[in-house]
């Protein structure tokens, strides 16, 4: 796996996984899963304890700040997901 960028710890971008886009490290779960949760009303708390009880608060903080700094990349991979799921 490489490093999206020197400034994110736990975020990491890998080929073969979820398309090449932006994922907590050593998981499967892209930030923009992360992003989509909180933007529908969980929290932080809720994410942990509900949908991904393997995450720490840092690193969905980390997907927070990724966020962030590349708003129209995940809010575009947000709408696609959001998109899928109705259709």
């Amino acid at each position: 796996m490489s490093s999206v960028s020197e400034t994110y710890r736990y975020i990491v971008r890998s080929a073969g996984v979820r398309s090449g886009n932006p994922i907590v490290q050593n998981t499967r779960i892209a930030v923009h899963d992360v992003i989509g949760l909180l933007r529908n009303g969980e929290t932080i708390d809720t994410v942990r304890a509900n949908c991904f009880p393997q995450l720490t608060r840092a690193q969905i903080y980390e997907c927070l700040a990724y966020y962030e700094d590349h708003r129209s990349e995940i809010d575009l991979l947000v709408a696609r997901q959001t998109a899928s799921v109705t259709e």
